[in-house]
């Protein structure tokens, strides 16, 4: 939760202090960078959470919902959106469950794979995700708090480790793509 009163000191600061004056001085930077991202992610999903209450969504919600709404015909298998939104098949459940609820989407047996469940964005769940993402382009994506290039730099910085964590294949790398 954003708090209210800005610290007079970095916390994450003191405590890279504290792990080094404990003897842990190779490993205060690594903690340093984890706390900070950790803390960054806090204040961001406060922020966003804060422009989607009003549309009665979470951001999953809203990320599921703009998923739907990129597809061609505005559907994909379930388990198509956990990939895509690299979270576990209940996650994408649950949250379909909720959205189903609201009327945002609808969900059908796959046509052709009996094991596959389909989900729809509906005609609201279009409006609604459509309304929630130009308050969040406005409010908040184009005013991040950083300049242009340090969210680019951000951005590659974190993709690097993203992918050499496994968690992408850089379509570039043509030693990966032989493989």
């Amino acid at each position: 939760m954003v708090q209210k009163k800005p610290l007079p000191w970095d916390p994450i600061e003191e405590a890279a202090r504290q792990w080094r004056q404990h003897g842990w001085v190779e490993e205060s930077g690594g903690m340093a960078a984890v706390t900070s991202i950790m803390r960054a992610q806090q204040i961001m999903l406060a922020r966003v959470e804060a422009l989607l209450r009003p549309f009665e969504l979470t951001f999953a919600r809203y990320e599921l919902l703009r998923l739907l709404s990129f597809t061609r015909d505005g559907a994909m298998p379930m388990a198509s959106a956990s990939a895509r939104l690299q979270v576990h098949p209940t996650s994408v459940t649950n949250t379909t469950d909720r959205l189903e609820a609201a009327g945002l989407i609808r969900r059908a047996a796959h046509p052709t794979d009996g094991r596959a469940t389909l989900i729809w964005i509906t005609p609201a769940g279009r409006e609604v995700v459509d309304s929630a993402t130009a308050v969040i382009n406005r409010e908040f994506f184009s005013n991040l708090g950083m300049s242009p290039d340090d969210q680019g730099v951000l951005v590659a910085i974190l993709a690097r480790f993203r992918r050499d964590a496994g968690d992408f294949v850089d379509p570039s790398d043509t030693t990966e793509r032989r493989r």
